[in-house]
């Protein structure tokens, strides 16, 4: 009776079923599907979709025509198998555009034009004493900036981001500037782009902010 109902399943309508199942695209529509969604504005980075699309397109090619002589059931499921994969790759390029979009682009260095040189470089030296080396960091280049502009090296610009500091007092010091170069670059990698930063590089800034006082 059980062998007489499955061979009835897979000779008659339900067979068909099986044979043609609803979710087994044919090799055009399963590229077109993927291109669509990979190609979707939320996935700029069109060097990488690209390469990807490429890459899973041939994959698609190929395990269609070995499914296609497969056993109904193998061919479902391997297109199971494709959708998660699809589905999955397309969360990790999304996750990585939201990443990209995360790291601000870079800003101005000082937030307060109120606050002294003295006062930013206490906060810094007491940052550091603490271990939060990322704000002893950032409050370090503030410090060593706003000393340039009270002492006349520098224009008092507000908005002047990290970059355009370093440039200014590249000119006024310039056998500084591969030093000066640096830490704007750690001020912007730490405040704007969330890094952490070592002990060692915030006593760098603070050093390079004394050495720069020193030279008046």
């Amino acid at each position: 009776m059980i062998g007489g109902l499955v061979a009835g399943a897979v000779g008659g309508p339900a067979g068909r079923l099986l044979t043609e199942p609803p979710l087994d695209p044919s090799s055009s529509e399963a590229r077109s599907l993927l291109r669509r969604e990979l190609l979707h504005p939320d996935y700029h980075d069109q060097d990488l979709v690209e390469q990807v699309v490429n890459w899973v397109t041939r994959q698609i090619d190929k395990g269609i025509t070995a499914a296609s002589d497969a056993p109904p059931l193998t061919t479902f499921a391997a297109m199971l198998v494709f959708l998660v994969l699809v589905g999955g790759l397309a969360w990790l390029l999304s996750r990585a555009r939201r990443t990209a979009r995360g790291v601000g682009e870079p800003g101005a260095v000082l937030a307060d034009d109120s606050v002294t040189a003295a006062e930013l470089r206490a906060r810094a030296d007491a940052a550091l004493a603490a271990g939060r080396h990322e704000d002893a960091l950032v409050d370090a280049f503030r410090a060593l900036t706003v000393r340039q502009v009270e002492r006349g090296r520098l224009v008092d610009a507000p908005g002047a981001t990290a970059h355009e500091v370093a440039g200014a007092l590249a000119a006024s010091y310039p056998h500084q500037r591969p030093r000066v170069d640096g830490s704007a670059l750690l001020f912007d990698q730490v405040l704007y782009g969330d890094r952490p930063a070592t002990r060692e590089q915030a006593s760098g800034v603070l050093e390079l902010d004394d050495e720069l006082a020193a030279l008046g």
